[in-house]
């Protein structure tokens, strides 16, 4: 739980679990990014790998599967500014961090002769 203190002498707090829905909705969005996570079928969301708060800082660690043909290096690129700009944007605390892993490279699935 993180605890953001403000001016009117009260408090904000954020559960982790709000910050990884919050990374995930935004991962998830980005172009070439198919579903988050290992799990097959369709786009979903899942729980990052892993997030760490430290002093208002937040390091954030997702897991996706790319979309075959598209640029890796783009789409996390995409992926790491949109779920930045959300973290920071929704809860004021800073990103230092969003690190990616590609599990998964998934091609489309195969057409049916007509």
């Amino acid at each position: 739980m993180t605890e953001i203190k403000n001016d009117t002498g009260g408090a904000v707090r954020i559960s982790d679990e709000v910050l990884m829905v919050i990374a995930s909705t935004a991962a998830a969005e980005a172009d070439g990014v198919l579903r988050m996570s290992a799990k097959p079928a369709r786009k979903q969301l899942a729980k990052c790998t892993n997030i760490t708060v430290k002093n208002k800082t937040v390091t954030i660690g997702l897991s996706i599967a790319v979309r075959f043909g598209a640029k890796i290096h783009e789409v996390s690129a995409d992926v790491q500014k949109r779920v930045k700009s959300a973290i920071e944007t929704m809860t004021g605390l800073s990103v230092a961090e969003v690190n990616i892993r590609v599990n998964a490279i998934v091609g489309e699935k195969a057409k049916p002769k007509a």
